[in-house]
């Protein structure tokens, strides 16, 4: 069981984290959930999911809803969470959707919230960081930010769905994007097939 931190931000994008978490819980991993109040907005705009403003709320209605694994719900200020230091920062961790402004903070250390924090730990601790920018086009600054990300040991991995599976829905879609976040995370994955098998 690997300990993966999902920060979910304000960005479009949010049937790419719900689907990640739930395939991370049903793999039995153990999960830190954070996700910022806009992402709240998004959820209810995009998938009419409402996202407590409560950790215990959000466990227990997030508990409801997906099976398996380990899940635990922190604020965005919860300073006393594991991912928020270096001597307990898990195995990885995904910013998805993630917003520019949270890119960013992160790019340049300005660790004024657990995201940031926890993003910047494992930066600091060489461990793996994905983040899945969700912006089109990108300006100058964002790419700047992305190749000052990548140069610290992020992996940039933008929601960029493929066509040589034959996707029918949308839904095959969002698996793409989550199969190839999944492959990264070194979770196992049955949604899409490796190439040239």
């Amino acid at each position: 069981m690997k300990a993966i931190t999902l920060a979910i931000t304000g960005a479009s994008g949010l049937p790419y984290a719900i689907r990640l978490l739930e395939l991370l819980l049903q793999s039995e991993q153990q999960v830190h959930l954070v996700y910022s109040k806009a992402a709240q907005i998004v959820a209810k705009q995009e998938m009419e999911i409402v996202l407590p403003n409560s950790p215990q709320d959000a466990e227990k209605m997030l508990r409801e809803r997906f099976e398996g694994g380990e899940l635990k719900v922190y604020s965005m200020h919860d300073w006393f969470a594991p991912m928020a230091s270096g001597s307990n920062p898990g195995s990885a961790m995904v910013v998805c959707p993630c917003t520019m402004n949270m890119l960013a903070k992160i790019a340049n250390g300005i660790s004024d919230d657990l995201i940031a924090r926890a993003a910047d730990v494992m930066l600091k601790e060489k461990r793996p960081l994905i983040m899945v920018p969700r912006e089109t086009p990108f300006s100058s600054i964002h790419l700047e930010n992305m190749l000052k990300l990548s140069h610290a040991g992020a992996i940039i991995l933008p929601p960029n769905p493929g066509f040589y599976q034959h996707p029918r829905t949308v839904q095959d879609l969002v698996d793409f994007v989550v199969a190839r976040i999944l492959n990264h995370l070194g979770v196992e994955q049955n949604l899409i097939k490796a190439w040239g098998d």
